[in-house]
């Protein structure tokens, strides 16, 4: 029977799902949107179209909702959809869930048992003249940048089957890299592919090869001349699934690897190095100096939101920014870590034209309290050149999401344009779109798009010039 899940924190206050697809046209504003901010910013989440089968339902696992916004001179329109998979058609026309949590088979109904489990809910990319809805467990699902519609899976991985949900822009060649992991016949498998699609939406590489354990591979880190790939005791395990404990957790036993290939060389080139353990969701950057790669991580000393290997609870972590500094040419195989900053924070972004490359401005959601619970009440901007950081600070119960850096114009200096982020207003219980002078947080939001209602605490966003 699919019962509701009840006292689940991820399906009450601002986690909670909202029912409605909605159209909001001419939102109320206040300030002033910039007129030359003009173009779509897309922002994704996980949405639950029904209560999950699984009394420990993840807030990773729900299904995809889209929230559009669509800025022409100084006006804001809104559409929210459902990200419409296999997985929701099927749902959605039984009435009730059928699979169970990251498509859990002891929780998922028999009759769906093997069919497509995706839910396409984790970050949103334009590339190619497609707009893409991913996540890291299945293939790209492409959905109209208009209406929202669906339009169906993008096999950009072949037969690996799985394509991460922060697949990298070169600025120079306009490729997108990406990689995935748990690939294989065995699920929660140590198999992971690399891949590359052209600036025409070619795939002109797919390599398989195996990391040193099953982990979740969150995201991975792209240079000028190198791709690296975390493998961070998060680990994986289909056993362990299947005899009811978690199918990720906590491990830090095994340590921390990081994979370091050039990008015109074989996988089977790759260099393991090593560091403590560790956890990363995001990198903001990384580029090269020489012989040596620095990259830019939000880094954590255990993996917050999952439980330990045992299936014990986990403990409360926060993420705090961290130099990882890898020597190519160098006699030890360590990764020496260099704190940057003392705040607490996560969804690091920076000025993506910078991708790869050597940059100077930062921007995180961040939390000046240091709660260990993965929320946030400000956002920050972190000068790397200066070492100056600014933070703008909500009201009590205000919650920023993910900020992202739009350029003024094509041309414009490394860090001139806006920042934009979905800001969750507590005591009204709904939502804005704030938009920020990126050179000049502390003065706070120059202009808010008002909605009428909440977006739910999500993900990744981006934006789709006009």
């Amino acid at each position: 029977m699919n019962a509701p899940v009840r006292n689940n924190p991820y399906l009450s206050g601002n986690f909670a799902p909202i029912c409605s697809e909605d159209d909001f046209q001419d939102l109320p504003v206040s300030g002033k949107i910039p007129p030359e901010l003009c173009g779509a910013y897309y922002r994704i989440g996980a949405n639950p179209q029904f209560p999950p089968r699984d009394a420990n339902h993840h807030w990773f696992a729900g299904d995809g909702m889209l929230h559009a916004f669509f800025v022409e001179n100084g006006k804001v329109t809104y559409r929210n959809r459902y990200v419409r998979t296999p997985k929701w058609e099927l749902e959605n026309k039984a009435g009730r869930a059928l699979f169970g949590t990251f498509g859990n088979p002891l929780t998922t109904e028999p009759s769906v048992i093997g069919q497509d489990s995706g839910v396409a809910n984790t970050n949103i990319v334009w590339h190619a003249g497609k707009l893409l809805a991913l996540e890291e467990d299945h293939q790209p699902f492409e959905v109209d940048p208009a209406s929202l519609g669906p339009r169906g899976y993008v096999l950009y991985a072949g037969r690996a089957g799985r394509f991460t949900a922060h697949p990298k822009l070169d600025p120079e060649t306009g490729e997108l890299v990406f990689f995935g992991y748990g690939v294989g016949d065995v699920s929660l498998s140590a198999g992971m592919v690399y891949g590359v699609v052209d600036k025409q939406g070619r795939v002109t590489r797919l390599d398989m090869f195996q990391a040193p354990y099953a982990s979740m591979v969150h995201d991975f880190i792209v240079t000028r001349n190198y791709a690296l790939f975390p493998i961070l005791p998060l680990s994986a395990s289909l056993e362990r699934a299947m005899s009811g404990k978690p199918p990720f957790g906590w491990q830090p036993e095994l340590g921390s690897r990081v994979g370091v290939m050039a990008r015109n060389a074989g996988v089977e080139t790759i260099r393991w190095f090593n560091t403590d353990p560790c956890y990363v969701f995001h990198p903001m950057n990384a580029w090269e100096e020489g012989d040596k790669i620095l990259a830019d991580v939000m880094q954590y000393p255990n993996a917050p939101l999952f439980p330990n290997a045992d299936g014990s609870p986990g403990n409360p972590a926060s993420a705090k920014l961290v130099r990882w500094t890898i020597d190519l040419a160098g006699n030890s195989d360590a990764i020496r870590q260099t704190p940057l900053d003392d705040l607490a924070g996560e969804f690091p972004r920076f000025d993506e034209r910078r991708a790869g490359l050597s940059y100077r401005h930062g921007y995180f959601a961040a939390d000046t309290h240091d709660t260990g619970k993965v929320m946030f009440n400000g956002i920050a901007h972190v000068d790397l050149k200066s070492g100056k950081r600014i933070v703008h600070e909500l009201a009590e119960g205000d919650v920023p999401g993910e900020p992202l850096f739009v350029p003024r114009g094509p041309d414009a200096a490394e860090g001139d344009g806006w920042l934009m982020s979905l800001i969750y207003r507590g005591a009204e219980n709904r939502s804005d779109l704030a938009v920020f002078d990126a050179g000049d947080i502390a003065k706070g939001p120059i202009g808010l798009a008002q909605l009428p209602r909440r977006v739910p605490f999500g993900f990744h966003g981006n934006w789709r010039p006009a």
